[in-house]
């Protein structure tokens, strides 16, 4: 067996509860992810981020976890977290709501995707699609209708890693997503949607 198809065979996802910020802590490590971001970037205004990174933007971030507004989806190979996706109602992010790239498609209520982070032992290995799946009936099951992502196209052979936090298009359409808008040659909006959940009767 190989090691990609004995990641696959064994991995779980779990929602990020309160219980759970010792994983999100040991996975994203001293770095926060990515430079201190503590998955804060998009919450934020940009001057609030830059002024947290760290610490605060920790801080900040545990504080949301600690809450139980369960901010996303984490991965799993056996015990180990290997991997995170941040999705929550588009209103949370704040910085949604001033980018002109990323304006809304319509006046429908969304979920939006808004960081992958794998390990780096894990990239490379599918590990992001099944996440996304993942993260998306995971939003389907709280209501959400519509899921989006914002992932960035890449232009070269080989993008670095903290360029494509918001993850490529493949990713996206290999977890059932369609483009739906593109304002920008390298930065699609991709849609999944969902039937509404029927209610039991009685």
């Amino acid at each position: 067996m190989t090691r990609r198809s004995l990641v696959f065979s064994h991995i779980k996802f779990s929602a990020a509860t309160p219980t759970r910020w010792p994983d999100i802590e040991k996975l994203f490590g001293e770095r926060g992810a990515c430079g201190g971001c503590w998955c804060m970037a998009w919450r934020l205004r940009n001057k609030d981020y830059v002024a947290g990174k760290g610490a605060k933007n920790k801080r900040a971030f545990k504080k949301i976890v600690t809450s139980g507004k369960t901010p996303g989806v984490i991965a799993y190979l056996g015990r180990e977290p290997v991997a995170w996706c941040a999705i929550a109602p588009r209103e949370d992010y704040s910085a949604l709501g001033r980018s002109r790239v990323l304006k809304p498609v319509d006046d429908q209520p969304v979920w939006s995707v808004s960081c992958l982070f794998v390990a780096k032992p894990y990239r490379k290995q599918g590990i992001s699609a099944r996440l996304l799946r993942a993260a998306a009936e995971f939003a389907a099951k709280r209501g959400a209708k519509i899921v989006e992502g914002y992932p960035v196209e890449p232009t070269m052979e080989r993008t670095p890693d903290p360029f494509v936090w918001t993850g490529i298009p493949s990713a996206f359409r290999r977890a059932g997503f369609r483009e739906v808008a593109r304002r920008s040659k390298t930065r699609p909006i991709m849609r999944r949607r969902f039937r509404p959940v029927a209610r039991a009767r009685g």
